[in-house]
């Protein structure tokens, strides 16, 4: 980045003014992009203003209307809700309301707007800015601003962030909220399973979502529901026997426990309302089955925002500035979203436009043509829950083919969730399904047996590794590995784990010179909470472990604030890669994350040190402090903290955690869950093909390059890569690929954490349109 666009960073709101605002309903993860809007547009050298209680705010004005200093919003990123307060207001309906919002706007000098809710706060933002030239006109005319005032505010940016726990807006994968709201659900349906264990028993789970089924969707997914019922998509006529069949069948395969998820507006396909105690009747009238119904509500909107929620409210938030300061009057109102692992700018009304034709189409009964416009992320979700739940495996005794699924490496919450999928997914394409306990030791010891479907039962909210996982690679073993390949007939194998995973499956790619046996198709799936494999943005395990690691360093500094002038050096995993801490980072609001992947001096570590002796002169006397496990030899974590127990003496007093072996254990976030189960159906997919392909003379024989793939998460997109074609983007000696997406991020860390840094502002999101974007193919699976 040339020192010229530094610099324009860091001038480019000089002489503006940005004022922050949430409306309509809470969803946790607003604090994180109120903060971050704050200080990034602090950063850049412009005032910024809260507005108080949403629109009714921007209304009322006076002290509703409030300047944020950098301190302001300090300790808010983990708390969920909005701490400025969000309201439904009537008056901004009106256009007296509006004239009153333009002149309080106008008094101040703002012309930069920031809108944080759902589709009708953002609706009601557009009509604000077309109107915005004929309402400052009628108050010229009425003598209440001076034509100085209204040549400084002649034009009106506004920039939308969609905060809502439906997850209902088009054109973005995940609104701020839905992330931690699944968080909340998965944490009641864990809850509830383990009670309706102790009982044969039917729980209706009825989550919120009135116009939109994700959550239904998404829970149903990550709970291994018997049913779902979402409005998009209303069943068949027949569905009350369906169902009944549908339960009882689970039962007589030996399950005590049934779960029904119910979106609060599901309904039938003449669009009369299915409620959560119609089920219950239908099913203790029928089935004579001991039924509960329990209705979430506004538990779903309550307590802290997830990791996940955090990080994407902050790159929001920063994303949303950079918009609003390089908006013109010739740029249309934006909103800023996520697709895949990338912040986009997209028309906001296009946005809302197809919003408004999901609910005409639910309205005109066209099911199909309202999936179609969810987006390809929702219908991916809606094919493998069909698939998992609503096809009876085959009960023919000759079995197609012979896959065996394994994990290996260390253990990470979704691997079971992974397996699970595998194994239902491989089933009902009518193969034959091993498990290998003990990872490639196993493989070569003959530590294998059959999983029939209720043998994976249950496994997708289970973490760590039901089959056993070990780090040995296989090359030392390939001729007893070849041997049990034969023996057991194996004519795939699915590998899920961590860069041992990555690098045994380049072994048996080396291994096929040798052994003959060795040529069948195999597909890695990255799980590991370091999330170091290459050829994935993501890895199984990894959110789960951002999330242990992020509650616990809320914990460590909610435990400062009663004492005061305190820094915590936190010691995370992730081997060589900084992943974790660099996310944590940012999910924690700490000061600094010291990574392997950006070298730093001790030059650094004093400046660190100074910055926090800054920070004690403020309001806010806490520090946290990241350390990656590997990220110096030398400058351990004992020596960090000894470093800054001298430094800070008089000052600050310091203390040190190393979290270690709990960041890999828990049981799996939503997102882990549902990631796990969708690579597992796509992995067990793209493996029935490439068997199919390689079949000759009654043999399996692939030699190919791409017979032996990563199945990776790339920006957006689920990809096969040949693991030989992985090895020049490999870093071998560090365990970690050469390229890494989220190093983008760390400018971010600091600048939330007040350093005068570069912003590299060249790689932004540039304006794309979603209409266009619908149609490409190359939309995430995600």
């Amino acid at each position: 980045m040339t020192h010229e666009e530094h610099h324009a960073a860091k001038t480019l709101g000089i002489g503006k003014a940005i004022a922050v605002l949430t409306s309509g309903g809470d969803a946790q993860g607003m604090n994180a992009a109120v903060r971050a809007v704050v200080r990034v547009g602090i950063f850049t050298g412009a005032r910024v203003f809260f507005v108080h209680e949403g629109y009714q705010g921007l209304v009322d004005g006076e002290d509703h209307i409030r300047e944020a200093t950098w301190e302001s919003v300090s300790m808010m990123l983990q708390l969920g809700g909005t701490v400025i307060g969000s309201a439904r207001c009537k008056d901004f309906r009106e256009r007296e309301g509006r004239l009153r919002a333009a002149y309080n706007l106008v008094k101040r000098g703002i012309t930069n707007l920031c809108v944080i809710g759902g589709d009708g706060s953002l609706t009601g933002a557009d009509t604000f800015r077309s109107e915005w030239s004929d309402l400052l006109s009628d108050l010229q005319k009425a003598g209440k601003i001076t034509d100085e005032e209204a040549k400084k505010s002649s034009y009106l940016n506004i920039v939308g962030l969609v905060g809502s726990i439906d997850n209902d807006f088009c054109g973005t994968d995940m609104t701020i909220g839905t992330d931690s709201a699944l968080h909340r659900i998965i944490e009641i349906v864990d809850a509830i399973t383990t009670t309706a264990q102790s009982h044969q028993r039917t729980f209706v789970l009825e989550v919120m979502g009135r116009h939109c089924g994700y959550l239904a969707l998404v829970t149903s997914l990550s709970c291994g529901a018997d049913w779902v019922f979402i409005p998009e998509c209303p069943p068949d006529d027949d569905w009350e026997e369906h169902l009944c069949r549908r339960l009882s069948e689970t039962r007589t395969r030996g399950s005590r426990l049934n779960i029904i998820i119910v979106a609060e507006g599901a309904i039938d396909k003449n669009g009369k309302p299915i409620t959560s105690e119609d089920i219950k009747n239908l099913v203790v009238k029928r089935l004579g089955y001991d039924t509960r119904v329990t209705v979430l509500g506004h538990v779903q909107r309550g307590g802290t925002p997830s990791a996940f929620d955090r990080i994407l409210g902050s790159r929001m938030g920063v994303e949303a500035v950079m918009a609003l300061l390089e908006g013109t009057p010739d740029t249309p109102a934006c909103v800023v979203s996520l697709s895949g692992n990338q912040a986009v700018r997209l028309p906001l009304m296009e946005c809302v436009q197809v919003t408004k034709d999901v609910t005409k189409a639910m309205e005109d009964k066209k099911f199909d043509e309202a999936m179609k416009l969810r987006g390809r992320s929702f219908m991916n979700n809606w094919e493998v829950y069909k698939l998992l739940a609503h096809v009876r495996p085959p009960v023919s005794k000759s079995a197609l083919h012979t896959v065996a699924v394994m994990n290996v490496g260390a253990p990470a919450a979704g691997m079971n969730a992974a397996v699970r999928s595998t194994v239902r997914i491989g089933l009902i394409q009518g193969n034959r399904v091993l498990v290998v306990h003990d990872g490639f030791e196993g493989l070569a010891k003959g530590q294998i047996e059959e999983a029939g479907w209720s043998y994976v039962g249950g496994w997708t909210g289970q973490g760590g590794s039901k089959l056993g996982t070990k780090r040995t690679l296989p090359k030392k073993n390939l001729e007893q590995i070849s041997a049990n390949i034969t023996k057991f007939n194996i004519q795939g194998l699915v590998i899920i784990g961590g860069f041992e995973a990555y690098t045994g499956g380049l072994e048996l790619m080396e291994g096929r010179k040798q052994f003959d046996e060795l040529c069948i198709p195999f597909v890695v799936i990255p799980a590991t909470v370091s999330n170091n494999v290459p050829g994935s943005d993501f890895s199984i395990g990894a959110d789960t472990a951002l999330n242990t690691i992020c509650t616990t360093c809320d914990r460590i500094k909610q435990s400062a604030a009663g004492t005061k002038r305190r820094v915590f050096i936190i010691e995370t995993m992730g081997g060589y890669c900084g992943y974790l801490a660099t996310m944590a980072g940012l999910a924690a609001g700490a000061d600094a994350a010291y990574i392997f992947e950006e070298p730093f001096t001790i030059r650094d570590l004093q400046a660190n040190v100074e910055h926090l002796v800054q920070k004690m002169k403020t309001t806010v006397k806490r520090g946290l402090v990241l350390r990656n496990e590997k990220c110096n030899e030398n400058y351990t974590t004992d020596f960090i903290f000894n470093l800054y127990s001298e430094e800070g003496k008089g000052i600050f007093d310091s203390r040190k955690n190393v979290l270690g072996h709990m960041q890999q254990g828990g049981s799996p976030t939503p997102f882990d869950r549902n990631f796990a189960t969708k690579m597992g159906a796509k992995a067990m997919n793209w493996m029935s093909g490439k068997i199919k392909e390689s079949y000759r003379n009654g043999r399996i024989f692939a030699n190919t390059p791409d017979s032996g793939c990563v199945l990776g998460m790339r920006k957006r997109t689920l990809l096969f890569q040949p693991v030989t074609e992985l090895k020049d983007q490999t870093d071998f000696e560090h365990r970690i690929p050469k390229e890494q997406w989220w190093l983008k991020l760390r400018p971010i860390l600091k600048i939330l954490a007040k350093y005068e840094i570069d912003l590299d502002t060249s790689d932004h999101a540039h304006l794309e349109h979603i209409t266009r974007k619908r149609s490409s193919r190359s939309k995430s699976t995600f």
